[in-house]
C-alpha cells in the first residue's frame, strides 16, 4: 500500500490550553503538500493516555502515515512512547546505542545525566529510530499491519528547531520513496510583500492550466507565500516548473521580494553584502525591531554600522542631529523629522545609507491629522533622501511589523534601482 494520505498528531497540554501555538503541524502539513500527500486531519490531545490512545486510532483509521510531534521528553507527562506501546502491544526496548549518546551530551555540558533521560532510549520493539542530532530525544518509526491495513507511525520531538530537520532530512524522504510513483513533485515559492491573499489570487488566475500545476496561499502577516507545484515524470517536471515560474513572475512581479524559503531581512542583507553597501538605522516607533531582524541574519555585521532607536525627541536632537525647529513645525512623526533622522543616521553610522521610522503605533497617541498607524519612512544616500507618509492598520504589534518590514522593502528597491518611495506597496 502506497502513501498518500497522513495525520499529524500533536500532544501537550501546552498546546490544548493556548499557553502555546502549534507551529508543527503548519510547517509539517505545508512539507507534505509539496510532495503531493493529501493531509487528512490535524489532532490536537493534552497528556492523557486515553487521550492519545483515541488519537492514535482515528490517525490510523483516516491515513497511511500518522505523524505526531511531542511528548517524547524525560518527564512524567511525556506518554507519547508509552501509550503507543501499549496501543500496538510492543515491549519498550532500550537501545543502548542511543542511551550512550545521550550519557556523552550530558558530559560534554559538564552535567550528570538524570537517570529519568534514559525513557528517551527506549522505544517500541520493532521501530525504527529516527536521529535527532541537534537533541536527546530520538524519533522512531513503526510499520504495522491493522484493521485497515499497513499503517506507518512516525514520532517526533515537539522543539521545533529538532523537529524540522528530523523531518526535512529524514521523514520526507522516506515517504516519498513509500508513495510507489515515477512521478516527481517540483516546486517554485514566491515570497511577496504588500499585497492580499484574494488580490493575488485575482492576478495569478489563469497563469498555470489546472492540467500542468496547482497554485497555493498561504498567508502570514506582513507577507504572502505562493507555491507553485507540478506532478511529473522528473524530466517533464523539470521542463515544466521553469515554464510556469516564468508566467507567475510576470503576473506578480512587482510584488515578489524573494524565491523559495526566505524572508525580507535575508534578502535585503545579501543584496547589501552584493552591492558592498552599509545601513545605518534610526529607530523610533518600530523600537528596534528593525535591528533585531537585521541582525537575526548571520554575518550581519558585514553591512549594519549601527541601530540607534531614538524614542524621545531629545534623543531625535542630540543623537541624530534632528534640528528643533524641524521637530517644533512638523512633529516627531513627519517626512521632514524622518527625512532628518535618516540623514543623521547615514552620518553618525559612517554607512552609505542610512534609514529611519517614526510614527504612532498605538493603541493611544493618535489625532485627527495624524491617526493612530500613522507612520513616515525616510532612506538618505549620498545622492538624496527619499520619504513617504503611509497610514496602516492593525494593533500596535502590526504597525511595528508592517513599518520594519516597509522599511526593508525600501532598502530591497534602492538596491535594485528603484525608488523606493514611488513604490505601489500600501499606496492609498
Amino acid at each position: 500500500m502506497t502513501i498518500e494520505r497522513a495525520v499529524i498528531l500533536s500532544t501537550g497540554d501546552e498546546l490544548t490550553t493556548g499557553r502555546t501555538v502549534d507551529t508543527n503541524s503548519n510547517f509539517i502539513a505545508d512539507k507534505l503538500c509539496g510532495i503531493g500527500i493529501d493531509v487528512a486531519a490535524v489532532i490536537t490531545v493534552g497528556d492523557y493516555p486515553d487521550r492519545i490512545t483515541w488519537a492514535w486510532r482515528e490517525g490510523m483509521r483516516l491515513a497511511e502515515v500518522v505523524i505526531s510531534t511531542g511528548g517524547l521528553g524525560p518527564t512524567a507527562d511525556d506518554l507519547t512512547t508509552e501509550t503507543l506501546a501499549a496501543l500496538t502491544g510492543r515491549e519498550l526496548v532500550l537501545d543502548q546505542e542511543i542511551a550512550d549518546r545521550i550519557r556523552r551530551m550530558f558530559e560534554a555540558m559538564s552535567r550528570v545525566m538524570p537517570e529519568n533521560n534514559l525513557r528517551q532510549a527506549r522505544f517500541p520493539a520493532g521501530a525504527v529510530v529516527i536521529p535527532n542530532p541537534l537533541g536527546t530525544a530520538p524519533g522512531f518509526r513503526l510499520s504495522l499491519e491493522t484493521e485497515h491495513g499497513l499503517r506507518h507511525l512516525i514520532v517526533m520531538p515537539g522543539v521545533p528547531r529538532e523537529m524540522k530537520p528530523m523531518l526535512e532530512d529524514q521523514v520526507l524522504p522516506w515517504i516519498q520513496q513509500q508513495r510507489g510513483k515515477r512521478e516527481i513533485f517540483l516546486s517554485q515559492t514566491f515570497q511577496t510583500f504588500g499585497v492580499s491573499e484574494s488580490a493575488l489570487d485575482e492576478l495569478v488566475a489563469g497563469a498555470v492550466p489546472e492540467s500542468e500545476g496547482r497554485v497555493a496561499f498561504r498567508a502570514a502577516f506582513p507577507q504572502v507565500s505562493v507555491r507553485l507545484t507540478v506532478e511529473a515524470l522528473p524530466a517533464e517536471a523539470e521542463q515544466r516548473l521553469p515554464r510556469l515560474a516564468a508566467a507567475m513572475r510576470e503576473r506578480i512581479g512587482d510584488y515578489v521580494y524573494g524565491e523559495g524559503d526566505t524572508n525580507m531581512e535575508t534578502v535585503v542583507g545579501e543584496l547589501l553584502r552584493q552591492r558592498g553597501a552599509t545601513l545605518g538605522v534610526a529607530e523610533s516607533c518600530t523600537g528596534g525591531l528593525i535591528g533585531h531582524r537585521l541582525t537575526a541574519v548571520p554575518g550581519s555585521s558585514a553591512y549594519l554600522v549601527g541601530d540607534l532607536v531614538v524614542y524621545s525627541n531629545a534623543m531625535k536632537e542630540k543623537l541624530l542631529g534632528v534640528p528643533a525647529e524641524t521637530l517644533a513645525q512638523h512633529g516627531a512623526v513627519s517626512e521632514e523629522t524622518a527625512r532628518a533622522m535618516a540623514a543623521g543616521a547615514r552620518r553618525v553610522a559612517g554607512a552609505d545609507l542610512g534609514l529611519a521610522t517614526t510614527g504612532i503605533a498605538g493603541p493611544d497617541g493618535g489625532t485627527p491629522e495624524k491617526p493612530v498607524g500613522t507612520v513616515c519612512i525616510a532612506l538618505a544616500t549620498a545622492e538624496r533622501v527619499y520619504s513617504r507618509r503611509y497610514q496602516l492598520w492593525g494593533n500596535r504589534e502590526w504597525v511595528k511589523l508592517l513599518t520594519s518590514q516597509l522599511a526593508l522593502d525600501w532598502v530591497r528597491r534602492y538596491l535594485l534601482g528603484k525608488d523606493p518611495s514611488e513604490s505601489g506597496v500600501l499606496r492609498r
